[in-house]
């Protein structure tokens, strides 16, 4: 009998602390305020990345233009030496033919020297965007009290309640 009374206390006692425990926990976790941030969605859509994206299109299509004449210049002079490179003189034919691959190199080196060109300049702008958004993602932080704001891609869940990439958008769109 003295077993009894004694299990049912060291059950009862156990109920007590693990429900004093859970409601620690749960107060704990009512006052812990958690953020997420979709970074991708804000590098790409949010006002200055909009404006980037457009100021370095601006800054390359000059070459890009350039680099579009001359494959234009190479595809008629092949084109020219498909449909004449027969009838031709052999001496005129070589130098066209040269005139051809000089043409191309030229043509590969400077799209090879665009797209790191581009690569770096797109860096650097994501660079600066990053800072911006991380400065944003701060002062939202602070102003509406969260104890973190974590980047979505490494999340398996979250609920769309913490998600505060539309509130970093419009901060953004101020910028």
């Amino acid at each position: 009998m003295k077993h009894k009374i004694l299990g049912r206390t060291l059950i009862a006692i156990t109920c007590i602390l693990v429900a004093s425990i859970y409601g620690t926990a749960s107060a704990l976790a009512e006052d812990i305020k958690i953020g997420v941030v979709d970074t991708e969605r804000v590098l790409a859509e949010s006002a200055p990345a909009v404006r980037a994206l457009r100021k370095i299109e601006r800054e390359f299509l000059p070459r890009d233009q350039d680099l579009k004449k001359l494959a234009i210049q190479a595809k008629e002079l092949q084109d020219l030496l498909e449909k004449e490179g027969k009838r031709m003189p052999e001496a005129e034919r070589r130098s066209k033919e040269r005139d051809l691959a000089a043409l191309n190199r030229e043509y590969q080196r400077g799209q090879r020297q665009m797209r790191e060109d581009l690569s770096l300049r797109q860096n650097d702008e994501v660079a600066a965007l990053q800072l911006t958004a991380t400065k944003a993602i701060q002062i939202i932080a602070e102003t509406e009290k969260y104890d973190l704001i974590l980047p979505l891609r490494d999340l398996v869940y979250r609920s769309s309640r913490i998600d505060i990439t539309d509130k970093v958008l419009k901060a953004l769109a101020d910028k």
